[in-house]
């Protein structure tokens, strides 16, 4: 018996310390949207949670529109420095033209938000699902330089098909501010076609953040 309860202690130390290397941010299948709020600029993207297989998470539908869902989470980069998700588009925005403000739509994005002394010194990296910009590159918001925004995937070659990716902040921070990164206060993701007038479906999987990567 009490060789049963050693083990079991140990098994919840070892769990507890598994949990502790990693940071569940999204939940969906558990916590649903309880801990996500909406941040709308123009109209409403639906946000409405769906079930694939063993697969949950949030399917976002925008019709000239931009809203976001964003989750006040406060975590060191230095410590969990890798952000993994997964999601799938049913195609890029026609129109969309990542250098230009007309153009500063995207079917799918994932937020990471820095925030600074002051609100106008905040920062944040927008992972994308690119219309143009080639995968792997990198280039400014169209409306602030604050926002530097990463090709992620891009084009339509892959849309329809689940993807998971796999960033490392600290290294993504310092390529693109060239500090080292403070800690950030949120997660968002965001479906946007307000700046062309489009339309765009995509589907994002159970977000996360890791000490270490695959």
């Amino acid at each position: 018996m009490r060789t049963f309860l050693l083990i079991s202690v140990l098994l919840i130390a070892f769990a507890s310390l598994a949990k502790a290397d990693e940071i569940e941010v999204s939940r969906f299948s558990t916590e649903c949207l309880s801990n996500w709020q909406t941040k709308s600029f123009k109209r409403t993207t639906y946000y409405t949670l769906f079930k694939e297989g063993a697969r949950t998470g949030v399917k976002a539908v925008s019709n000239n529109a931009a809203s976001g869902l964003i989750n006040k989470i406060h975590f060191a980069p230095q410590k969990y420095r890798y952000l993994r998700w997964s999601w799938k588009i049913s195609h890029t925005i026609p129109g969309g033209n990542e250098s230009t403000k007309a153009g500063d739509d995207y079917a799918a994005r994932v937020y990471v938000i820095f925030p600074g002394r002051f609100f106008w010194q905040t920062k944040a990296i927008n992972y994308i699902w690119a219309n143009r910009l080639a995968k792997g590159s990198s280039t400014p918001n169209a409306f602030t330089a604050n926002a530097m925004m990463i090709a992620v995937e891009s084009g339509n070659s892959m849309a329809g098909e689940w993807l998971a990716e796999q960033r490392d902040l600290v290294a993504d921070y310092r390529n693109l501010f060239g500090a080292d990164p403070p800690e950030a206060e949120a997660i968002a993701i965001m479906t946007d076609t307000d700046n062309t007038g489009a339309n765009a479906e995509a589907w994002y999987g159970e977000i996360s953040l890791a000490t270490e990567g695959k």
